[in-house]
């Protein structure tokens, strides 16, 4: 299931001077729950039908569509855009260190060694 602590936060920053009850931040977690379900059934069944193993985004905007939610593609769209820039960040920042060329046991030690001068 989702967690609801998560829920409630969406809830929250939505709608921040609305009160919601119990029973309807459940019912709004289960709809989430049975939202993914669905597309996640969709997006699987035009994987297998493109003879894939793996579930893409392509396949997911398009079990989008075919269930009738086609107005959120654009913006489902621009959040994987997103997603892609932030992976690619990260790519980036991990693969600077490793071209350093200074073995990780050594930028440790750097590491320390300035720790130790700032400490002083």
């Amino acid at each position: 299931t989702i967690p609801r602590a998560a829920i409630n936060k969406m809830i929250k920053e939505t709608l921040p001077n609305v009160r919601v009850a119990n029973d309807a931040r459940e019912l709004v977690v289960n709809c989430c729950t049975e939202f993914i379900h669905l597309i996640s059934s969709e997006a699987n069944e035009i994987c297998n039908k493109s003879e894939k193993k793996t579930i893409s985004p392509e396949h997911v905007i398009q079990a989008l569509e075919s269930l009738g939610f086609g107005s959120y593609i654009s913006e489902v769209k621009e959040v994987l855009q997103e997603c892609k820039t932030v992976a690619l960040k990260r790519r980036k920042a991990s693969s600077r260190l490793e071209n350093l060329g200074i073995p990780e046991e050594e930028l440790l030690r750097q590491q320390q060694e300035l720790f130790a001068k700032v400490s002083e």
